[in-house]
């Protein structure tokens, strides 16, 4: 059977919640024009913080055995949402930013493709409702 994750949300009042999860705590809230008061992070908006930490941490780890470890590396994801209610991310983009000189490019580009098609559980999972697309850019000094 596989490893089982719990997490709590505890009510603070109006909207907001503090949640527990492995690794310690987050402070959830709605925006004011919803109800909240804007006092935490969004729940939509933390999913793809998910997303973006799950397939960092995949990529850091492999440049880090392939010994192509960049200058500096970064990681952004875009989430665009449904109009209509469940509004959900249909369409998801991730850009892999390395930078660094002789950056080591063929390690790079398969530290990308191992996370996003053999590691990353969360991406997995964003496939099931969201068109995943990523990209691959280098700032080379």
């Amino acid at each position: 059977m596989g490893v089982k994750n719990k997490i709590v949300c505890d009510w603070q009042g109006k909207m907001a919640f503090e949640a527990e999860l492995p690794g310690g705590k987050i402070r959830l809230d709605a925006e004011p024009n919803v109800g909240g008061e804007g006092t935490g992070v969004r729940p939509k908006a933390l999913s793809l913080v998910s997303l973006g930490g799950c397939t960092a941490m995949d990529v850091a780890s492999l440049f880090t055995k392939m010994r192509a470890i960049p200058d500096d590396f970064k990681v952004y994801v875009n989430g665009e949402l449904t109009e209509e209610h469940p509004k959900y991310y249909y369409k998801t983009h991730i850009e892999y930013h390395f930078w660094g000189k002789d950056l080591k490019k063929d390690k790079l580009e398969k530290s990308v493709s191992l996370s996003l098609n053999r590691y990353c559980g969360v991406t997995e999972m964003f496939r099931r409702f969201s068109e995943v697309t990523f990209e691959i850019i280098y700032h080379e000094d």
